[in-house]
């Protein structure tokens, strides 16, 4: 059977108008010969009656003292609402449709209650009721634990749920319908001449998600990946194709003639440029960032030399990891309100010149770059959060418009 795998999020399902667009998308795919497995978010946003986070607000919110394998069952009920609802209106449409947990669809957890890891998929029972019925509508976001419990999969855990299912089943596609066109060269609300990219790399997908782009998580992006599905990104209030993540550039396989250079330019503000000294200390630097890593404090962008490192971290860790490390011993300088720049894309992989027009593009806007670095398909720059739209501009007008 040729089956189709098809992810809404909570702003897909938020009114009873999208949720009549979200149904006709999975009629369509019906009517062209699928058997559709339907994942869904939890309905809207805080606020919205069953979203997560207003589910959270009735024990405390984020800052809940309850304990967290009681908030993942009452998180997994958004998810529960979403599937069985919009269930009953496809049932309504004429399709024959069940409605089925996390757990029931084959999702193994580990117990990391909030930020869950799927462990294994056994969607034996997915398989077997698609035999009977049009159409399965999973909960997102969640899965059990070896104890039987309800765990949820943490931030971007719906995309995750929607392409391990879509690797398991040997889906032919994973469409994740958002409320935009499909995932753009720029953030349309800094770059006004951003474009909509037909097709676009694993690769260059995850750079991007990781860099700031937030269209689908990274994390799921790796599992479809590996399982070599193709991905598709897409507008809940239209037909078009969108984009397609595919592991080749063309959307072909085999034909990689039509890399770009630079696919997309994706951005990250709120954070905070820590450099440290370390005077000669041995090993200081094995010290400063278990130091940070034992309380918690996740860094990014490092650049480690003979004498020192610099690195970033969220904005309001700044202070906080100033301290540490000041108790080391090393001086420390921090330079608030920075933002990282990065320009993707598996076409400058081997190309000189790349790091080149960057700068010049940046010079010539008199922006400064505070630090820099490369992979194969990412260079990053570190600017001033108040250049962040003109360096994002910048580079878009060097290397896509």
């Amino acid at each position: 059977m040729n089956i189709c795998v098809q992810k809404f999020g909570g702003t897909s399902l938020q009114s009873d108008d999208v949720k009549i667009k979200a149904a006709e998308h999975v009629m369509d795919a019906v009517r062209k010969g699928y058997k559709v497995v339907v994942v869904v978010s939890a309905m809207g946003r805080l606020g919205d009656p069953y979203a997560t986070d207003t589910l959270l607000s009735l024990v405390g919110g984020v800052t809940s003292t309850q304990p967290k394998r009681e908030l993942d069952l009452l998180m997994a009920c958004g998810e529960t609402i979403s599937a069985v609802t919009f269930s009953w209106l496809l049932q309504n449409g004429g399709l024959k449709s069940l409605a089925m947990t996390g757990k029931e669809a084959g999702f193994r957890t580990t117990e990391e209650y909030g930020n869950a890891k799927i462990t294994d998929m056994n969607p034996q029972q997915i398989r077997s009721h698609l035999g009977e019925y049009d159409v399965i509508v999973v909960t997102g976001f969640q899965g059990e634990t070896p104890k039987g419990t309800t765990a949820t999969l943490g931030r971007g855990g719906s995309d995750t749920s929607a392409t391990a299912l879509g690797a398991a089943l040997e889906a032919d596609v994973i469409d994740i319908f958002t409320d935009v066109d499909g995932i753009m060269t720029a953030d349309p609300r800094i770059v006004s001449g951003a474009k909509t990219l037909e097709t676009v790399t694993y690769n260059e997908i995850c750079n991007m998600a990781y860099q700031g782009a937030k269209v689908i998580h990274p994390r799921a992006v790796e599992v479809a990946m590996q399982a070599k599905v193709p991905i598709r990104i897409r507008s809940i209030h239209s037909d078009a194709a969108g984009t397609l993540i595919t592991g080749s550039p063309s959307g072909r396989p085999g034909l990689d003639l039509e890399e770009k250079l630079v696919t997309g330019i994706a951005h990250v503000g709120g954070l905070v440029q820590i450099s440290v000294t370390f005077h000669q200390k041995p090993h200081a630097e094995a010290e400063v960032f278990a130091t940070l890593a034992q309380n918690g404090i996740s860094v990014d962008f490092i650049h480690i030399h003979p004498t020192g490192a610099a690195f970033t971290v969220p904005s309001h860790l700044g202070n906080q990891a100033a301290s540490l490390l000041s108790g080391l011993g090393c001086e420390v300088t921090v330079t608030e309100g920075v933002a990282k720049v990065s320009a993707v894309g598996a076409g400058m992989t081997g190309v000189p010149g790349v790091t080149s027009k960057i700068v010049q593009a940046l010079s010539k806007k008199g922006i400064t770059i505070l630090q820099s670095a490369d992979s194969h398909t990412t260079i990053w720059v570190l600017v001033y959060e108040n250049q962040m739209k003109d360096a994002v501009n910048a580079l878009h007008e060097a290397f896509i418009c």
